[in-house]
């Protein structure tokens, strides 16, 4: 019942260095796809989301403050105003989120907003009306 030393030596592996590495890569391909990857496209879309920034965002900080961009200072600064007349100056990269993007209002919409407000003072009233299916 005694394995004698032939044997044992070669049941001991035999294989090459290309099997004892295979497990290595296959641990980095699998970070890479489920750690690394994500992680870069997360930093590009706040990168281009930090670019694009400019005055009447509303956006909150690193440290949890939120408020309205007034001013974009250059390529590393802009100045945000917390309440009214209260206005700091931060660093563009310590900016966490964008909430709301202002959008220039074009000129179909201010006819249409001036249109509907004209209606007599109703218009929110009968807009309701039409939208849960009452007479208007």
């Amino acid at each position: 019942m005694l394995i004698t030393p032939a044997f044992a030596q070669a049941a001991d592996g035999g294989g090459s260095g290309l099997e004892a590495l295979l497990p290595l890569v296959l641990i980095f391909v699998v970070f890479y796809f489920l750690l690394i990857r994500p992680q870069q496209k997360k930093a590009k879309q706040h990168k281009a989301m930090l670019s694009a920034i400019k005055r009447g965002d509303k956006v909150v900080t690193g440290g949890g403050i939120m408020g309205t961009v007034t001013k974009v200072n250059d390529d590393n600064e802009v100045t945000v105003e917390i309440i009214k007349d209260v206005k700091v100056r931060v660093r563009r990269h310590l900016i966490h989120e964008v909430l709301s993007k202002m959008e220039p209002v074009k000129e179909a919409d201010k006819t249409k907003v001036a249109s509907n407000d004209s209606g007599g003072g109703q218009g929110l009233a009968s807009g309701l009306k039409k939208l849960f299916g009452g007479k208007s």
